[in-house]
């Protein structure tokens, strides 16, 4: 599978899973815009459309790429691009030390873990917490989710998703009383 980061220079390196991935020889680390491989698929946040296992032929083709940044300048970071394939997440809760429990704030690594898994690549996506203490504790708090959304297409999958936030909405306000 190739998997390709631009990576930006907005984090601390030592905590940094995306220059982690690159030194693992998990993805190819990219630093200059003009690089990015246009037909891969980009995951974006503030795409419109999400992942889903009707992306298997684009992955398999032309891998997946990511841009490693910081959150807060990510919106500026992912307007530079114009990338055709860009797809965005549906909800998983970070497992990672910096954002634990938030959802929807994943590392480089949580990302491509979970891009892979929810597009039935789940061996490939599983390969990839080797060298990553807390990679597993990603996998544990969205085992349930990645299962539902694995293998199904984008529409079903926002349906999913939308249920279990309701349903979980519905739980909070009951434990609330």
């Amino acid at each position: 599978m190739n998997l390709y980061i631009y990576h930006a220079n907005q984090c601390d390196p030592k905590r940094c899973t995306a220059l982690k991935m690159g030194k693992l020889g998990y993805a190819k680390i990219i630093k200059n815009t003009y690089k990015l491989p246009r037909n891969s698929l980009l995951l974006n946040p503030y795409a419109e459309t999400t992942v889903s296992v009707e992306d298997r032929d684009i992955i398999k083709k032309y891998g997946i790429m990511a841009l490693d940044c910081s959150w807060k300048q990510a919106e500026k970071v992912f307007s530079i691009t114009n990338a055709k394939n860009q797809r965005s997440l549906p909800l998983l809760i970070a497992g990672n030390p910096v954002n634990y429990g938030k959802p929807c704030k994943l590392t480089t690594l949580e990302a491509f873990i979970a891009t892979l898994y929810i597009a039935n690549y789940k061996n490939d996506a599983l390969s990839l917490l080797d060298g990553f203490k807390w990679a597993d504790t990603f996998i544990d708090l969205n085992e349930e989710l990645l299962e539902k959304y694995r293998g199904r297409s984008s529409a079903e999958i926002i349906e999913i998703q939308n249920k279990y936030i309701e349903d979980n909405s519905k739980r909070y306000k009951k434990n609330k009383r």
